[in-house]
């Protein structure tokens, strides 16, 4: 018999709902009442009415055990027994409790080496806990208190895909050079929210998505990026990285970068020599306050590029800024200082965003060519139907009347197979 065990009185991402502190299996035993002080295990009762929260973890299990959902709770203990001793084992939910780290035994998961996914997201620990299950492949950590990562807390989760650190207290000497380096399949780092004055040294080649924003990094650094040369998506939004934060080939190592994003960063200009494949620039509020000739020929590939709410002139945007950038489908300069069009826009442009400037008139020469222009946002300008010259719309014979504005967002990488045994 494979049995669910769930005790937890909201649903976990992804889960369909379940009533609360319930146990089932695949034979179709009866639902049952799961109390803190005993078994989950079958029986012929039943119960409708929602139990009180846990305030510990049932001390004995099925060992034929599969899922495990004590989300919820008020939980600050668990047991030996409570996870170990379950070879069947793949998935532990037990966000949204109050677990320390005093409250998880040494060998709480021994015995139960399958084990896939962990959640102990919303808790109170302040260290990533040892002994965590071998086979990991999805770790649930933000949310807590967690100062740093104990040194080979994490060297035999070489499975682990995804690992979620977000909202926490990590600082630099939380983290060592060891800390990530034999996670040979990791493929998705949140260390967002925390108090990083640093990327993370020895991280993962296998690594395509990299959070790292909400944190207090001044400059980013070639030499601790060149472990990561599979990125593919890199977010530093909201760092104190300045005007020297990002200098020229700080990121040449990132050859496959497609998404760049530094978002709120106090930049005043558009980082040099950037990865040569890059599709995605993202820079709003920031201080770039002009384009040159070149400063966006290093990146030809780019099919988005954001500056939105930056302090970009008219005066200052080179006629050929935006030259060589061919196959760009979305311009955002919303909420700069534009009093006219820009010239040289790219002929394949499908969604160009103007609003929050101060144009003041439009004439049809900067559109002409832009024949698949389908989103043209011109709100808040100080244009008047008298500023806008003859023949202007007859340029754009793709345009559509939208309601809304399309946000960027960040797709989740997918997750390549990675087997135990196989090469990373």
């Amino acid at each position: 018999t494979a049995w669910t065990c769930r005790c937890s009185r909201t649903t976990s991402p992804g889960r369909p709902s379940t009533s609360p502190c319930r146990t089932t299996s695949s034979r179709s035993s009866p639902t049952t009442s799961c109390r803190a002080s005993a078994a989950c295990g079958p029986s012929t009762s039943t119960t409708t009415s929602s139990p009180p929260r846990l305030s510990v973890a049932p001390q004995f299990l099925p060992r034929s055990l599969r899922v495990a959902d004590l989300a919820a709770n008020q939980m600050t203990e668990i047991f030996p027994l409570t996870f170990g001793e379950k070879p069947a084992l793949r998935a532990v939910y037990l966000h949204n409790n109050q677990l320390g780290n005093t409250g998880l035994p040494p060998d709480a998961f021994r015995g139960s080496a399958a084990v896939a996914t962990l959640s102990l997201s919303s808790n109170r620990l302040r260290y990533v806990p040892p002994s965590l299950p071998p086979a990991l492949e999805r770790l649930h950590l933000q949310n807590n208190l967690i100062s740093k990562v104990p040194r080979g807390a994490l060297s035999r989760q070489t499975h682990l895909r995804e690992l979620h650190l977000q909202h926490n207290q990590l600082t630099d000497s939380g983290l060592d050079a060891t800390t990530f380096s034999k996670l040979h399949c990791l493929e998705y780092l949140d260390l967002s929210h925390n108090q990083l004055a640093a990327v993370p040294a020895g991280l993962p080649h296998t690594l395509a998505v990299l959070h790292l924003g909400r944190n207090r990094i001044r400059q980013v650094e070639a030499a601790r990026l060149r472990g990561a040369r599979g990125l593919r998506y890199l977010l530093l939004q909201h760092n104190p990285l300045g005007a020297a934060g990002l200098p020229a080939g700080a990121l040449r190592p990132l050859r496959d970068l497609h998404t760049l994003h530094l978002y709120g960063n106090g930049l005043d200009r558009v980082p040099p020599a950037l990865p040569r494949r890059l599709r995605a620039l993202v820079l709003p509020h920031n201080r770039v306050a002009m384009l040159g000739a070149r400063d966006l020929a290093a990146t030809p590939g780019l099919t988005e590029l954001n500056l939105a709410y930056n302090r970009l002139a008219s005066a200052h945007v080179h006629p050929r800024a935006f030259r060589r950038l061919r196959a760009l489908r979305s311009l955002d300069l919303a909420g700069n200082q534009l009093t006219r069009l820009p010239a040289g826009l790219p002929a394949g442009l499908h969604t160009l965003r103007l609003q929050r400037n101060q144009l003041r008139a439009l004439e049809p020469e900067p559109l002409a060519g832009l024949d698949q222009l389908r989103d043209l946002s011109l709100a808040h300008n100080q244009l008047r139907v008298g500023d806008i010259g003859p023949g202007t719309w007859h340029e754009l014979q793709a345009l559509q009347v939208r309601g809304g504005l399309v946000s960027h967002t960040v797709p989740r990488a997918p997750l390549s197979p990675c087997l135990p045994g196989s090469s990373p």
